[in-house]
């Protein structure tokens, strides 16, 4: 019995693919000259794959004549490139900036699309950190954003070193496992500064990777002073005496560790007369609070409480700033120097770390 010829089928398979149409014509013809000589089967498919190579040449020729197949090819590249930026939330990295469906960064979504720093954008990632503690079951929104709001404070402190640098608009954000992400094993919680309203505008890093040494050292040694005056205490000193004369120990030990810190390094030129400067003021304050923590009853408590307050610069040296290339202008807050919730940096309350502890938080789940 005839074989049937493996041209013939060439060509009736490159017809029916519309794969370079002009070969399947070439498979076909050649098919037919062999079938007649060694007398093979295959004439119908040969046949067949010709003329379906045929059509598409004349479609091919039609769609470059008419630029259809342009247009095909630049929806095609324009739907590529859109799918190579869009990312699941489980795989954002931190540095990188997104947008968000229809700009609603509370919103609970799945994806986002990855966009530079330097185009406007929705949010930031600052980092991100793995649940631990909660059990293997579902444990409910409430402690995954009690996590959530907690370490993000800290990881966006740690990313935006000068927060006088964060615009108001930038508020904390972050992306949480959903109920269902949670039961396929994801714990990720990713952290992000995300914008209240209109659109954010260059990254917002500002860490060891992109800070020069100078300007590293000096936001080290006076953020924490910021960090430990909004631990202070809720009740007031006639009612818990040794929580507030603990808490005046602490921020005696943080001005104590700036001065330390600010006279140990080598400042440049420009930098070194501010720097004096704010050291001679650091010291006058910590004396106050030392005695604050000292303090034996209320009235001595209050004695040196508003003294150390006076004391503390409320820029924390906005000059020495300036000369270090940091921003220099500090965020609008009550006109009280030094006063609890003014905007330094650091400062849970400051522009950009959320109000009332975490309020503008968003929880959507990084899948749904």
């Amino acid at each position: 019995m005839p074989n049937t010829d493996g041209f013939a089928i060439a060509s009736l398979v490159t017809g029916i693919l519309c794969c370079v149409p002009p070969l399947g014509m070439v498979l076909g013809a050649v098919a037919l000259v062999r079938i007649r000589k060694k007398g093979d089967r295959g004439r119908g498919l040969a046949v067949s794959g010709m003329i379906l190579s045929l059509v598409g040449t004349l479609l091919l020729t039609a769609g470059l004549a008419t630029g259809v197949l342009r247009e095909a090819y630049d929806g095609f590249r324009d739907a590529a490139d859109e799918a190579s930026r869009t990312r699941s939330t489980f795989d954002l990295r931190t540095g990188q900036c997104f947008n968000t469906p229809g700009g609603a960064v509370e919103a609970e979504t799945a994806d986002v699309e990855v966009v530079p720093c330097s185009a406007p954008h929705d949010g930031e990632i600052t980092g991100s950190f793995k649940l631990t503690g909660l059990g293997e079951d579902w444990p409910g929104d409430e402690p995954i954003e009690t996590a959530a709001e907690e370490r993000c404070a800290s990881v966006n402190q740690r990313y935006a070193m000068d927060a006088w640098a964060v615009p108001e608009n930038a508020l904390l954000f972050y992306y949480q496992p959903s109920k269902r992400s949670w039961r396929l094993g994801d714990r990720t919680v990713s952290c992000s500064f995300a914008a209240e309203k209109d659109k954010l505008t260059g990254s917002l890093r500002r860490d060891a990777t992109v800070l020069d040494p100078h300007q590293l050292a000096y936001l080290k040694a006076v953020n924490p002073i910021d960090g430990v005056l909004a631990d202070e205490p809720e009740e007031d000193v006639e009612e818990n005496l040794a929580a507030n004369t603990a808490w005046a120990g602490d921020v005696e030990e943080a001005l104590a560790a700036s001065v330390s810190a600010l006279g140990e390094h080598a400042w440049p030129a420009a930098s070194r007369k501010g720097v004096a400067e704010l050291v001679e003021e650091l010291e006058g304050a910590r004396k106050h609070w030392a005695k604050a923590a000292a303090a034996a009853d209320p009235e001595a408590f209050w004695e040196h409480y508003d003294p150390g307050y006076d004391a503390l610069p409320y820029d924390l040296g906005s000059t020495v700033r300036g000369t270090l290339g940091l921003a220099d202008t500090p965020p609008d807050g009550p006109d009280e120097p030094g006063a609890p919730g003014s905007g330094p940096e650091g400062d849970p309350e400051a522009p950009g770390d959320g109000e009332d502890g975490g309020a503008g938080t968003a929880t959507g789940g990084a899948a749904v």
